[in-house]
């Protein structure tokens, strides 16, 4: 497929917020994400198709990679998904109701203590409202430990406080105003992966970040619902990824640099990055680890 040049020269202006491209990677992304992209946006931005007018990520996490693309290649549509209903929630929030949702936090903020924490650390299962479960989301997202978002096999959150974070890491409002401008338009959906063949066209560039396969045991330790990514949704991935290359998306993909990963994709392009990832059971085994993309041009 012969890629282009993005002669795109507008950035449209968002409230007081002008969209231009950005070498540096600065973004506001407001979430902390266990295997967040950010730190990895100047390998990544070499990689990058450098022409298109669509572009879906059906994994959201934390989104950097949609805030980069967004800054740097303003696509005329953008559709985002994700499994987690209070992670899509969250964004819809940020999205639509960002000064109600910062008034909340101001709240959280204030009460902010490890008795705190623990005593409403069961949001997800509250009925309230989802003005009310995004400042939660947002709010046990900076406290939590690394920013991990697990549930047990109720669906209850149950990561530990960190140690780290003081009142002022909770949030912060700049930020939330530009994300919220960025998001205007943008299309969010709850839904999984698989999904994305329904609404995927030729030349749509579509990126890909599933829950990485476990490079060891102890890499192993996240249930991000509460259904695992296993061995058998990875194959469905890479199924799919080879349908949406049929029907002539631009595909990147993210995940281990693992044989078993590496097999499902032979025959495409890979690439390997380097990210400092801080979560590991055995602390000797935190630091830069190899990583793959997996590109179909």
């Amino acid at each position: 497929m012969e890629l282009g040049i993005n002669r795109r020269t507008q950035y449209p202006i968002m409230g007081e917020f002008i969209l231009r491209p950005t070498k540096n990677g600065n973004i506001p992304t407001f979430l902390k994400w266990a295997g967040g992209k950010t730190q990895l946006l100047s390998q990544y931005s070499k990689l990058f198709p450098q022409d298109f007018d669509r572009y879906i990520e059906p994994f959201l996490g934390g989104g950097a990679i949609f805030f980069y693309i967004k800054k740097n290649f303003n696509p005329g549509e953008i559709i985002l998904a994700d499994i987690n209903k209070d992670l899509i929630n969250c964004f819809k929030i940020v999205q639509n109701d960002a000064e109600k949702l910062i008034s909340q936090l101001k709240k959280h903020k204030k009460k902010h203590s490890a008795e705190y924490y623990c005593k409403h650390r069961n949001f997800i299962q509250k009925d309230i409202s989802d003005i009310g479960k995004a400042a939660w989301f947002i709010y046990y997202n900076k406290t939590c430990w690394n920013g991990l978002y697990r549930v047990n096999s109720n669906g209850a959150f149950n990561v530990p406080i960190s140690d780290k974070i003081k009142n002022n890491g909770i949030f912060n409002e700049k930020v939330l105003r530009e994300a919220s401008a960025m998001l205007q338009g943008v299309k969010l959906k709850v839904q999984s992966f698989e999904k994305v063949t329904n609404i995927a066209r030729r030349d749509d560039f579509v990126y890909l970040d599933p829950p990485y396969y476990p490079v060891s045991k102890t890499s192993s330790f996240t249930n991000y619902t509460k259904d695992s990514f296993s061995d058998e949704d990875q194959r469905k991935l890479s199924k799919l990824y080879k349908k949406l290359d049929r029907k002539g998306c631009l595909l990147m993909l993210s995940n281990s640099d693992h044989p078993f990963i590496k097999n499902l994709y032979d025959g495409y392009r890979i690439e390997k990055v380097g990210a400092r990832r801080m979560i590991n059971c055995d602390a000797e085994k935190r630091g830069t680890v190899k990583e793959i993309t997996v590109l179909n041009y």
